[in-house]
């Protein structure tokens, strides 16, 4: 039985004048499926690294490019900052009403935040919201007829509300006379958040800590922040409770709380 051989095609490439060939190709139909399929993956692997590798890709409209990243992680450090404000003026509100209310405030700050701060409140009724209303405003009357309403009181460091600088697991604890902190790992890249109101009276590198910020805080309480990739504050700046001051890198975070000169264990009044 005789075997039919492939059909084959001729490529012929001649010169239009003397019609003499310069080069001649022969291929079956399979080869030249395949020689086709390959010069379309060369060309798109070309176009591909073109637009890749060059600031052509910023031409394309919808491209996220440098500008557009920065602006993205700002606004996730003003949207951070934000509901960390939110959270802290929600749990001094619900102290202040249970307080007058004549009940115990409440001991876990985390219990509030780490729900739906904005619901709250709705197992209370409307009575008893009226009724503590009533409460707080008669207080509030009542401190301003001594002047005494303005007066910003420097609470002792246990009554101070103190804002978790970072979430993650203690790697090191506190120890006074070899460890004056606590190590904390974190996700390279989170935020590192004030833990009270203060100002930063130091903010920059070491080579034993990397990117640092030590703040200066009511009661004479310092608080440090070690390190950190980059910082997001600089020194003299004010910052709130729950502001974005730095970003870990790898490492995680080093962070101290010292009161009166002496270091306190900031597991005490944190919770990580």
């Amino acid at each position: 039985m005789a075997i039919k051989n492939p059909t084959l095609f001729r490529l012929t490439l001649s010169d239009d004048a003397s019609h003499k060939k310069i080069r001649v190709w022969h291929f079956s139909r399979l080869g030249g499926v395949v020689a086709g399929i390959t010069a379309l993956v060369v060309l798109f692997g070309i176009f591909y690294a073109i637009v890749a590798l060059t600031p052509l890709k910023n031409a394309i409209p919808g491209y996220p490019d440098a500008h557009f990243k920065r602006d993205a992680i700002a606004n996730a450090l003003k949207i951070d900052s934000l509901e960390n404000q939110m959270f802290r003026w929600t749990l001094y509100a619900e102290n202040l009403s249970r307080i007058l209310a004549g009940e115990e405030g409440l001991s876990e700050a985390d219990s509030i935040i780490a729900g739906n701060p904005s619901r709250y409140m709705e197992k209370v009724s409307s009575e008893e919201l009226a009724r503590r209303d009533s409460v707080l405003r008669a207080t509030v009357a009542a401190a301003d007829r001594f002047g005494v309403a303005g007066v910003k009181r420097n609470l002792p460091i246990e009554g101070l509300h103190f804002f978790t600088p970072i979430k993650g697991a203690v790697s090191r604890g506190f120890d006074i006379l070899v460890h004056p902190g606590i190590d904390i790992s974190a996700p390279a890249g989170s935020v590192v958040c004030a833990v009270l109101d203060g100002t930063v009276i130091s903010a920059g590198w070491t080579d034993e800590a990397a990117y640092s910020v030590i703040i200066q805080h009511q009661a004479n309480i310092i608080s440090c922040y070690r390190h950190g990739q980059h910082l997001l504050v600089k020194e003299g700046d004010k910052v709130a409770a729950g502001k974005p001051l730095a970003v870990v890198g790898a490492s995680g975070l080093h962070f101290e709380i010292w009161h009166e000169g002496e270091p306190e264990d900031p597991a005490k009044y944190c919770k990580f």
